[in-house]
């Protein structure tokens, strides 16, 4: 029997990221939700998809009626619902977690907003599994002026977004992504979550593509593991660095992300260096997506951890004419279904 474990799930937050403005369209969640209904490989189709609680998709400020309106809408397209994106940052109702009192609140504001409409779902049915996503909302040159401080005063903001994610039975996820202050490295992300020190309330986010590029040192060249011009056709030294990465990431993981990633980074505005996430058969992309993804959901040892009920495809950045292709979500599916078939199980 085929496994059943973890379910698969789209992400709809590509839709908005990088979307609006000069750029290209946002991409309305109903036409990802299409989309994401309508994958299937082999007669397997998502489970699920996971959300970016933020108008015009699904806004924070939602009344329950809108909340159950909402899930009624998902469950119409035979989806689940699983993890949020929480709209912490300056500009999107929130403020930096290392910021003044008042930046602080509104981060801890929109944490509790976002664990209020996960238990409404939770309580309807809709939604079995899943966290909070969480960041530090601010750069890494805003941090480096006072990385001890700094960390210490994020991981204030965490543990007090944690008390709230308690009283709703929630749990934080923060995601491991080279731009945020106090995250940007593998060793500062683990510093991070033992300041914090509220294992199974804050934990690690991996999102493979992310994860990658700890390897390389990106703002955090003394966190380096892999050598400057790296030969990417030597996949055993590859392999023990990011082995090295999600070894000390491991524990603290409570959710996480398929993708591909090329290795390459970007940067636009204030937005510091962030990696770029490849289509799953991108030629360039760097990582064996099934392997890879094995050293996040099993220990050192190769047992299952089965801590992770679902598993999400992250696909931002991609252009619209992409995202809007059937053929990508068939392609992302039949790649999630592989990861499940090596790393899953049967219940």
């Amino acid at each position: 029997m085929p496994n059943t474990y973890p379910k698969l799930h789209n992400a709809a937050w590509p839709g908005v990221v990088g979307k609006g403005g000069d750029s290209e369209p946002i991409i309305p969640l109903d036409t990802l939700l299409r989309l994401t209904a309508n994958a299937e490989v082999n007669g397997v189709k998502f489970d699920g998809i996971d959300l970016f609680i933020t108008a015009p998709h699904f806004d924070i400020d939602s009344d329950k009626d809108a909340v159950k309106r909402m899930s009624d809408h998902i469950a119409s397209y035979g989806l689940k619902v699983g993890s949020f994106v929480a709209p912490i940052w300056d500009g999107a109702g929130g403020g930096s977690a290392m910021g003044s009192a008042e930046d602080r609140k509104r981060f801890v504001e929109q944490v509790r907003k976002a664990c209020a409409i996960g238990q409404q779902m939770r309580q309807l049915g809709i939604r079995p599994t899943g966290g909070i996503r969480i960041d530090s909302s601010v750069g890494v040159e805003a941090w480096d002026t006072d990385p001890v401080g700094n960390t210490k005063l994020i991981a204030q903001t965490f543990s007090e977004a944690a008390d709230v994610a308690e009283d709703y039975d929630e749990f934080l996820v923060a995601e491991g992504e080279i731009c945020w202050g106090g995250m940007h490295s593998w060793r500062e992300m683990v510093r991070l979550l033992e300041t914090v020190n509220r294992p199974g309330v804050v934990g690690f986010q991996a999102d493979m593509a992310h994860s990658m590029l700890y390897t390389l040192g990106y703002n955090a060249e003394n966190d380096r593991i892999l050598p400057k011009d790296f030969d990417w056709s030597d996949t055993a030294t590859l392999d023990a660095a990011y082995r090295k990465v999600a070894d000390a990431l491991r524990p603290w993981t409570m959710d996480f992300h398929v993708a591909q990633n090329d290795g390459t980074v970007f940067g636009s505005g204030d937005h510091e260096k962030t990696g770029r996430h490849c289509q799953v058969n991108d030629p360039n992309g760097r990582l064996d997506i099934t392997k890879h993804a094995g050293y996040w959901l099993r220990d050192r040892e190769g047992n299952l951890t089965k801590r992770m009920r679902h598993i999400s495809w992250d696909g931002c950045m991609f252009p619209n004419a992409v995202m809007e292709s059937q053929d990508t979500w068939n392609a992302v599916l039949g790649a999630m279904i592989k990861v499940r078939e090596a790393h899953g199980w049967q219940e």
